[in-house]
C-alpha cells in the first residue's frame, strides 16, 4: 500500500551529518520527524573485514510512497558511505491522529 506510514532507520557517522540529513528530510516534507538517537557502536562485516565504529541512529516517520524515488534519493545525496543503511519498517499500528499527522506533513 502506497499511503503506508513507515519507519526509516539510517546509520550516520556523526550527530553533525544526521542533524544535516534529519533538517533536509523534514524540510523537503519527505519525514514528518526525524528522531536522532545517541551514538552506538555498530559492529559489521564490511569487504571481508570485521569494523567497529560508532554512529548515530536516525528514526524518519513517513509514507512509503516517498520511500523510493525521493527519501533515498535524498539521503544518499548527503551521505557518505558506499552502502548506507536506509531500511524501511512498516508500521503496523498507532495513534490514529499521530498516524495521520504523518500523512498530512509528509508531500
Amino acid at each position: 500500500m502506497d499511503d503506508a506510514r513507515i519507519v526509516v532507520l539510517i546509520t550516520v557517522p556523526s550527530a553533525e551529518l544526521g542533524q544535516k540529513i534529519a533538517r533536509e528530510l523534514v524540510e523537503k516534507r519527505l519525514a514528518a520527524c526525524v528522531n536522532i538517537l545517541p551514538p552506538m557502536r555498530s559492529i559489521y562485516t564490511w569487504e571481508g573485514r570485521i569494523m567497529e565504529e560508532d554512529e548515530v541512529l536516525l528514526l524518519c516517520k513517513t509514507r512509503m510512497e516517498l520511500f523510493e524515488d525521493r527519501l533515498i534519493p535524498a539521503v544518499r545525496a548527503l551521505h557518505p558511505y558506499q552502502v548506507p543503511e536506509i531500511l524501511a519498517l512498516p508500521v503496523q499500528a498507532g495513534l490514529k491522529e499521530y498516524i495521520d499527522w504523518i500523512g498530512d506533513v509528509c508531500a
